[in-house]
């Protein structure tokens, strides 16, 4: 039960502090700035009890938003080291999605304000991990444990005079589950390259699907897929440019043959993923334009072959994708031929355009 004097943080949103009244079911809590924040006491989570004021406090301290399993003050035992909770499964929940997310405490000033970091185990699986960051010697652990299935778990704060130790991090994990038979998953280790100049810009901070306030979001796993970043420099990437548009090049002549010759659809695959290795820094907006450039791209290279047919994949997804090319088609191609493509072999994901 929570009492004056106790150290808490808010379950529902980022904050937190020392517990100085109570009034019936509302706490009074004074936050760093001094402030008194009412809210109500079944929303806070002890963090250091006020009897427990000269030993260390609590390490290991939990957040859970809307979208997850509420933890009220009595689910954690202060005897029970594991902080055992009640498991809560869910029907996607069996293939691995890892989030690391960084929120400031105060997005007013970022300039000299903390910042937390969470890992958010969005499955149905025990992650036991590591939280590293690379130094010149090496990497340093900063954190280690183990994140019950669809929790989040708070890591650490930070300052502005960190930042420089966080440019490159890591996070390594094994996947389990207790007391009954699960699917084996591969263990991971996946490093990141943190563009540490966006902790100070506010937009780098989004809505997103874990919590209430504005974060910044680094996938770590995929639907059981670890992230691979690809660092290059400058030399480098101009090489992959080059070697990719000679490759561009060549295929493009083969296709064309191959149509004179069998009178054969091409198929062209606008999934981000099968244009690019990695859209890191990449907005929506970006992703779909560089989609678009693609299908102008295509069009111009078969301008010439009368009554070729392409057939652009899509998918359904949310049909943004699918609306653009349809008005690109409308406004910049009126002379082309255009329809569903088989709807037995791409069901409702792709388009086919006739050159003519």
């Amino acid at each position: 039960m929570v009492k004056v004097g106790d150290k808490v943080r808010f379950l529902n949103s980022v904050g937190g502090g020392t517990v100085v009244k109570i009034n019936k079911d509302i706490a009074y809590v004074e936050e760093e700035d001094g402030f008194e924040t009412p809210i109500l006491i079944h929303e806070c989570v002890i963090i250091e009890s006020a009897k427990d004021k000269s030993s260390s406090p609590v390490t290991k301290e939990i957040k859970v938003s809307q979208n997850f399993s509420k933890i009220q003050p009595n689910d954690i035992s202060e005897n029970d080291d594991d902080n055992k909770l009640s498991i809560i499964e869910t029907e996607e929940g069996d293939r691995i999605n890892l989030v690391l997310a960084f929120l400031p405490e105060n997005a007013k000033n970022l300039q000299n304000g903390k910042f937390d970091t969470y890992l958010v185990n969005d499955s149905n699986y025990y992650i036991f991990f590591t939280y590293l960051n690379k130094t010149e010697s090496g990497w340093n652990t900063r954190y280690s444990g183990i994140v019950e299935p669809n929790i989040q778990i708070h890591i650490e704060e930070f300052g502005k005079e960190d930042l420089n130790d966080l440019e490159r991090i890591c996070i390594q994990y094994v996947a389990f589950k207790k007391d009954k038979p699960f699917q084996l998953k591969n263990t991971a280790s996946v490093e990141h390259k943190l563009d540490t100049v966006k902790f100070y810009k506010l937009h780098s901070f989004r809505e997103n699907d874990y919590f209430d306030e504005n974060a910044l979001i680094l996938n770590i796993v995929k639907n059981d897929v670890p992230e691979r970043r690809f660092e290059l420099n400058g030399a480098e990437i101009e090489a992959a440019i080059k070697s990719k548009k000679d490759i561009d090049t060549h295929q493009k002549q083969a296709v064309n043959k191959k149509h004179h010759r069998n009178n054969e659809p091409v198929e062209v695959d606008l999934h981000i993923h099968e244009l690019l290795d990695s859209t890191t820094g990449m907005s929506n907006s970006d992703i779909l334009n560089y989609q678009l450039d693609k299908f102008r791209e295509v069009l111009e290279n078969y301008k010439n072959a009368k009554g070729q047919k392409i057939i652009f994949i899509h998918g359904k997804g949310d049909g943004v994708l699918r609306k653009a090319i349809l008005t690109e088609l409308k406004n910049k191609y009126k002379h082309y031929d255009y329809q569903d493509a088989s709807f037995r072999e791409y069901g409702y994901g792709a388009t086919q355009v006739t050159i003519r």
